[in-house]
Order: structure tokens, then sequence, then C-alpha cells
């Protein structure tokens, strides 16, 4: 079923220190979520409240993007660690990002798991439970990001058992398995560069519901939420193209808690 209104969304916030990663001052103003990391696998206390600013004063809802506690590794690297340890990394993740957005006025959206969090929680339903669980004990009002594909009878019966909204993603610039997981990072062709295949990509999803693996076939896919990552070079051509492709074609772009 063709979509007339989507969200998209990007990972920003993930500089630290002295070290600058990204384009968030360009890539906000042209997305409707932000995924604001939280100081575990990147950021730090001065690039939340400033990363928190320019999506407030862009009119972007701001969600948290907890990753596990490996900044050396972004994040990416899967750490042996047990389900409360993984609820308590949530709440002290986005319980911070709650205080910057508090202090500026802005109420969180949503909360998107990052990176190694993410691809365990796909593997692993406990997990998201585990983060659901943390997100209710928060604020219920908390939208759960969680990967599109063939798990989603399974991730909307977590989200209702925990009281919590479920916005399925679509990753625009990442390859996918024909089991509707990702291409790993480790192998080529995860991460597609090229502004104009992401857009085309991205638009066939939205208006056939349907998405072109890696491999050449075609699986189902629906989703209400669309990730374009800030670390990626090609980060601000891709977020543009997408835009003016989904304008195109009639497609508003909206946060998923004007339409959820």
């Amino acid at each position: 079923m063709a979509l007339n209104v989507i969200d998209l969304n990007s990972d920003v916030g993930e500089s630290f220190g002295n070290y600058t990663i990204g384009l968030d001052g360009e890539v906000i103003p042209l997305i409707s979520s932000a995924n604001v990391a939280c100081g575990f696998h990147a950021g730090d206390p001065s690039v939340m409240k400033r990363t928190v600013r320019i999506a407030r004063e862009n009119g972007v809802a701001v969600g948290a993007h907890p990753g596990l506690p490996d900044l050396m590794g972004f994040g990416r690297r899967q750490m042996d660690v047990s389900l409360e340890e993984i609820h308590n990394y949530v709440l002290y993740q986005v319980g911070a990002l709650q205080a910057f957005a508090s202090a500026q006025g802005v109420k969180l959206q949503h909360v998107k798991p990052h990176g190694a969090l993410y691809n365990m929680a796909v593997q692993n339903n406990e997990i998201w439970d585990a983060v659901a669980r943390a997100i209710a004990a928060l604020d219920p009002t908390l939208i759960l990001f969680v990967l599109a594909g063939a798990n989603r009878q399974h991730l909307e019966s977590i989200g209702t058992q925990n009281g919590v909204r479920i916005a399925f993603e679509f990753f625009g610039d990442r390859a996918y398995n024909p089991d509707g997981s990702l291409v790993s990072r480790k192998e080529p062709g995860a991460v597609i560069h090229d502004h104009e295949a992401v857009a085309e990509k991205v638009l066939k999803m939205v208006k056939e519901g349907r998405v072109v693996c890696i491999d050449g076939s075609e699986i189902d896919m629906a989703a209400e939420t669309i990730c374009v990552h800030g670390d990626n070079p090609a980060a601000l051509a891709l977020v543009n193209n997408i835009r003016k492709s989904l304008e195109a074609n009639d497609v508003k772009i909206a946060p998923p808690q004007t339409f959820l």
C-alpha cells in the first residue's frame, strides 16, 4: 500500500570532545526526527545540548539513540551484557537526554537503539523487550524505533505488552538480505553512497511496499520511518535527494508522533 506520509530520521550528535563526526548542522534541517547519541557510543554533554538546540530551532523531533558503552568501537561491537544491564543502559542514556531536552523546553519523541545494541535486539527479541520496559518506565508516550521486516507481528506484541508505540524503520542507505535483515557492514556494498540509488530505493518502499535485496530479489517491506546515517559522507546529498523524490511524489515528511 502506498504511503502519503513518512518520517525521515538520522543519527546525529555523534561528535565527542575534539572529534567531529557527521554533518549535523546541514542534515538536521532536512529531517523530521533526530536520533541523538547519549554519550555511551558517541556524543558528550556539550554535544547533546547543542544537538537538541539545533533540532529545536529547526522544528525537528528529538529522540534518544542509546548504545553500548563502547566509545572506541563506536558502539558497533557486540558485548556480553545481561538484559538487566541493557535495561539500565537505556534508562541512564535516555534519562540524560531527557534532562538536556527538558532544559530547552523539548519533549523527547522516540528511542532508537544504536549499532550493535540494535543488531543484537534484531537477533534476540528479549532485548527489544528490555528496551521497551525501560521506555515505559521513563515515559510511555515515547515511540520505539525497530527494524522493519519479517518480525513485525512479534515486535508489535512487545509494544502492546509494554504500552509503547512502535515505529518500523527502513534503512535507505543500507543493503538488505533476502530475510529482511541488514547486510553486515563487513560485507562489500553494505552501505550505499549513491544518492540517486538510495532515493529510488526509498521511493519504491514507500510507494510499492517492496525493497530490492543485495542479491537482486525483492521482498515486502512496510515502515513508518526512514533512516539515513549522519556519519555517512554522502549524508547531505542522500537526505536532499530523498526529500526531493518523496515530495515530488506527493509524500509528506513528518515525525511519527504526528501520525502514529
